[in-house]
């Protein structure tokens, strides 16, 4: 349906700013960037089937970290990417291309980032960050945080939790959310202890019963909204499917039921299904067109 390009010699590119002849000299698709986080990728998906099959415009992913993403937005490599965490997640990357960037509007409201524990943990023993730092949690805990990838908005904000909570006989562990997946899937068949870095929308949240620490400092910030950014004129270079990806809106409660079911089966089959369950909200985004 569409054409993937390869994250690493993405990312490469874009940083060193190689790419940007090689993507304008094809005007026609729509290049939408996402990096690898399963929220991230449905939504892209179903923008980018939607856009295919009622927009009839092509549509090119571009995969890659997302600091790549936002530099080759701000660039005009990339005409949008649908993943920006405001206001504080992803707020010094937004803070080096605000000038050079364009918000289409929020696709979801509500997120959250935090870290969360196993319910099978008491919660008189562990309820807040700084129940982390009881010497028998500590030992329990393994001094281990477990977390994602380095370059990630939450990577950043929970190395200053550690250091706002004085964690010092904690190592955050960074990972991927892949290997942050698998770290808490194992613990949990063994019904061991952990703590992990984590975000709301998410579909772990529907595989096992999680709960989020408090975080009294607000270290890990509060409620979000996630924007469609998209590069200076765009809009008026194709107003058709800035519009759309401006009226593109999603409950979180759908959006993590939909995560769940790319998990149970495929991405493209929980695109499909989704359009195929939320028919009046895809005509809304499509407009006139749907």
């Amino acid at each position: 349906m569409f054409k993937t390009l390869a994250t690493l010699g993405l990312a490469a590119a874009l940083l060193s700013g190689t790419v940007t002849a090689t993507l304008a000299d094809d005007s026609k698709p729509v290049k939408i960037g996402w990096a690898a986080w399963s929220d991230a990728e449905f939504v892209t998906k179903l923008a980018a089937k939607l856009i295919e099959t009622k927009l009839n415009h092509k549509v090119e992913l571009v995969q890659a970290d997302v600091a790549p993403l936002y530099q080759g937005v701000a660039r005009g490599d990339l005409d949008a990417m649908m993943m920006a965490w405001l206001p504080q997640t992803h707020a010094d990357y937004y803070a080096k291309v605000k000038d050079k960037v364009e918000t289409l509007g929020t696709v979801y409201d509500g997120a959250k980032l935090g870290w969360v524990v196993p319910d099978y943990i008491p919660a008189d023993q562990v309820a807040s960050i700084e129940d982390l730092k009881k010497e028998d949690v500590q030992k329990k805990l393994s001094g281990t945080i477990q977390g994602i990838d380095p370059g990630a908005g939450l990577t950043r904000l929970s190395e200053q939790a550690v250091k706002d909570y004085g964690l010092d006989g904690y190592k955050l562990q960074i990972s991927s959310e892949a290997g942050m997946l698998t770290t808490v899937d194992r613990a949990v068949r063994g019904e061991k202890w952990f703590v992990a870095t984590a975000w709301s929308p998410h579909w772990m949240f529907g595989k096992h019963k999680l709960r989020y620490l408090d975080d009294p400092k607000k270290s890990l910030g509060e409620a979000e909204h996630v924007d469609i950014l998209a590069r200076k004129d765009f809009k008026s270079d194709d107003p058709e499917v800035a519009a759309f990806l401006s009226r593109m809106k999603v409950e979180i409660p759908d959006l993590e039921k939909a995560m769940f079911d790319a998990q149970e089966t495929s991405y493209d089959a929980a695109v499909d299904k989704y359009i195929k369950d939320h028919p009046d909200q895809v005509k809304s985004w499509i407009g006139d067109q749907g």
